[in-house]
């Protein structure tokens, strides 16, 4: 079912809006989805032309015993939007490509429209949650304080810009539908 699709579908959505929940969803159609963040996470560990690259914008301290030292890399992110932008023209790019490789057609990225990879997707599908609730899911995922999350959210794009920019969105704020939405957004799609 939908092998000969060739649409690029793009899941995005802010943090706490359920975004993996409908990726793990869309497994039961046998739809594989590319995640972007892990993705970022294992090139920044194993891709030698990036950690080069990330040597040599963040110094010797980036990599201890050929280890990724993601505090080093945090704190030079966290000095400066500037310094954020710097590490992302890297791993963006290195991100990028791997989705491309990896001849999927579906993917999953937070920062979607804020990294520039709608240009990768057909069709952007957006999760949404109430403000209220995303914050929750966070602090219990991940045992944070409210604050942190809400700095966390504060450097996405807001949920509604996210949503307008989108061409389909599906609400996770524990009533709506999930399997119902998720079906609708495959019809909508052409993929059933």
């Amino acid at each position: 079912m939908g092998s000969d699709l060739k649409k690029k579908v793009a899941i995005t959505g802010g943090i706490g809006s359920g975004k993996s929940l409908v990726c793990n969803k869309l497994r039961d159609y046998g739809i594989e989805v590319f995640d972007c963040d892990a993705s970022a996470k294992r090139l920044m560990r194993t891709s030698q032309p990036l950690i080069d690259s990330l040597v040599r914008l963040v110094g010797e301290e980036a990599y201890i015993d050929g280890k990724l030292n993601k505090s080093a890399i945090a704190c030079y992110m966290m000095a400066s939007e500037e310094n954020t932008r710097k590490v992302n023209q890297l791993v963006h790019p290195a991100v990028g490509q791997d989705f491309i490789l990896s001849g999927m057609t579906w993917m999953e990225c937070a920062i979607l429209f804020e990294s520039g990879f709608q240009k990768y997707a057909d069709v952007v599908v957006c999760v949404t949650a109430p403000k209220e609730t995303r914050i929750k899911r966070v602090m219990e995922r991940d045992g944070i304080q409210r604050e942190k999350v809400l700095e966390w959210m504060a450097k996405q794009w807001p949920q509604r810009l996210v949503a307008k920019r989108s061409d389909f969105v599906i609400v996770n704020d524990g009533k709506a539908d999930i399997d119902k939405q998720i079906s609708q957004m495959l019809a909508f799609v052409g993929y059933v």
